[in-house]
């Protein structure tokens, strides 16, 4: 399985291992992940499950779409590595994907 690091924004991290198919986000759910609140449950109308992926995992993440984008504008804290968690599924690929939360949602 997949594990995937979540880090908060005082530098705490817990990694978990994730099925592929799940949303980064519904991981950090099921694993009280503190930082994403996930509002409206993966619909992507909130941005309560924005984070930032590390650098090195951008292109492997891929770029948000659209729709993503635009409630991107919603969120605190953004950058050029922001993605809503709810939009990024798990994959063997992801192995070892690095995400971390803004300060704004701790």
């Amino acid at each position: 399985m997949p594990k995937i690091t979540y880090v908060e924004h005082d530098g705490t991290s817990r990694t978990v291992d994730l099925e592929p198919g799940l949303s980064v986000m519904k991981g950090a759910i099921r694993n009280n992940i503190p930082g994403i609140d996930a509002e409206c449950g993966g619909q992507m109308s909130c941005a309560t499950c924005h984070v930032h992926v590390d650098r090195e995992w951008t292109a492997k993440a891929g770029p948000p779409r659209e729709a993503e984008r635009t409630m991107l504008e919603f969120a605190d804290d953004t950058s050029e590595h922001s993605r809503l968690s709810c939009q990024i599924r798990v994959s063997d690929e992801l192995d070892g994907l690095i995400v971390r939360t803004p300060e704004s949602q701790g």
